[in-house]
Formats: C-alpha cells, sequence, structure tokens
C-alpha cells in the first residue's frame, strides 16, 4: 500500500529542480517552498506565469512541476499547448482520515465515461503507482451491484463497463478487481480507484477531502511524458504535492 513514508524513500540522495505556480499573492506558495527546502528534495522554483512553467518543464529545465494555486484554467491550457494533448488525464491521490492513501480517477467530471476512457485511466494510474515501487491492485467501480441489473439503463452501463475493463486489464496483466459500488471495502484492499464516471469521482474526492477531512496530496497528469501534480487552490500548504512530484520525477518519467 501506498504511504507517505514511501514517497520520501523514494528520493533520498536525488537533487532536482522542481516548479511551482502561484497567483499574484504567493505567501503560501513560498511558505511551502521553505518547509520543503529542509527535506533535501533540490532547487525548488516559483513561476508566476503558468505557460513559462509548461514550457519550461516539456524542455527538460524542469524535474517535476506542481500547479501551485495558479489559476486551473490557465494551468490546464498551458499544459495542452506545451505537450500538445488535446486534454489533461488525472488521478489524484487520496489518503482518507484514517485510512490507506489511494490514486481516485476519474476526477475531471467530462472523463472516464467510456470503458475505453476507464481502462486508460486505470492503466495509466496503475503505472503511476508501479514507478513507485507498488505492485498495485485496481478496483473498478460500478453504480450499483451486480444484483441491481435491469433496474435502470444507466447503472447497466456501469456495470457492463466495470466487467470490459477488467477483463482488459487483466490482459495487460494488472490485478484488477470488479468492486462494484462497494466503496468502503474497494478502499481497503485497492491502490487505484477508477469511479464510474467523472462526475461521481469528483464527488468522491470533494466528499473525502473537503467533509470527511481526508488529504488530497495532488493528481499527476497521466497522459504527459514528464511529472506535473495539478494541485487544488484550497489546500492550506502544497509540501506534500511537491514531495510527490519529487517522488514520481525519482521514478522514471521525468
Amino acid at each position: 500500500m501506498m504511504t507517505s513514508d514511501l514517497l520520501l524513500s523514494q528520493i533520498k540522495g536525488r537533487s532536482l529542480r522542481i516548479g511551482i505556480g502561484t497567483a499574484e499573492d504567493d505567501h503560501k506558495v513560498r511558505l511551502s517552498c521553505d518547509q520543503a527546502e529542509p527535506l533535501g528534495l533540490g532547487e525548488i522554483v516559483m513561476y508566476h506565469d503558468a505557460r513559462q512553467l509548461a514550457e519550461d518543464l516539456q524542455e527538460g529545465k524542469l524535474d517535476a512541476a506542481v500547479r501551485g494555486d495558479m489559476d486551473s484554467n490557465e494551468a490546464m491550457a498551458a499544459l495542452r499547448a506545451a505537450f500538445g494533448v488535446k486534454r489533461v488525464l488525472r488521478a489524484a491521490f487520496l489518503e482518507p482520515l484514517h485510512g490507506s492513501m489511494f490514486l481516485l480517477a476519474p476526477v475531471g467530471i467530462d472523463e472516464g465515461w467510456t470503458a475505453d476512457e476507464k481502462f486508460e485511466l486505470a492503466r495509466l494510474g496503475a503505472g503511476v503507482l508501479r514507478r513507485l515501487g507498488v505492485e498495485p491492485v485496481v478496483g473498478i467501480m460500478s453504480g450499483g451491484r451486480s444484483s441491481d441489473r435491469g433496474r435502470m439503463v444507466a447503472v447497466d452501463r456501469t456495470l457492463d463497463d466495470a466487467v470490459i475493463v477488467v477483463e482488459r486489464l487483466k490482459e495487460e496483466g494488472i490485478d484488477a478487481r470488479d468492486v462494484q459500488i462497494l466503496i468502503e471495502s474497494a478502499v481497503r484492499e485497492c491502490d487505484v480507484l477508477i469511479a464510474p464516471d467523472g462526475i461521481s469521482g469528483n464527488l468522491i474526492f470533494r466528499t473525502l477531502h473537503f467533509l470527511g477531512g481526508g488529504k488530497a496530496l495532488g493528481a499527476p497528469v497521466l497522459n504527459i511524458p514528464r511529472t506535473y501534480i495539478d494541485t487544488s487552490r484550497a489546500k492550506e500548504s502544497y509540501v506534500d504535492s511537491i514531495i510527490l512530484a519529487a517522488a514520481l520525477s525519482s521514478n522514471g518519467t521525468r
């Protein structure tokens, strides 16, 4: 299972250059940089320009990047332009109160609405965990239990998707399980959770983080060949996001 200590263990002895974005009032980000400095991660550079942050990452001037409290629309547009992708796929590292850390996707409301999209999110998410030294168990959720089939067309679609995605992941050598709607048991056995669609995934994230007191470390962008951690402007500190960026850039994709 993923832990904060495991993240830190991945980056000992490695000196990195990590960029972090900030809005006009940079106090919170500056404080996070000061708090992260004693951890020996390397140089942490603040950026006020989303385009420059994305381009420097793409050009290899940075080992990793963290969005910080930059505007989300500007940051994601800059990232799409710099890396030539039509959209950004993300998965969020969550650590529920008194629970184990896991990777959740989709967290964008327009993501994960087809079996193909869920498969891609699950496959890429499993790759992120493997880079951190964890052989992941992937849980594919649906909108009900198997016994609920026939009650509603929308629910049936998610049940069908789960069966398809689990089979395809197993063909890729990934330990995948159809966990149905039982998130309460899935979080105890899975390192990656794929929600039935982007709306439910976003609601799970918001419920656990904003209402349930869980930690949200950040959301690695899955479909670019560099390490970029998307973050919320509501975070009190970005130290854990900087650690996550350092750990991922030290193990595989830079």
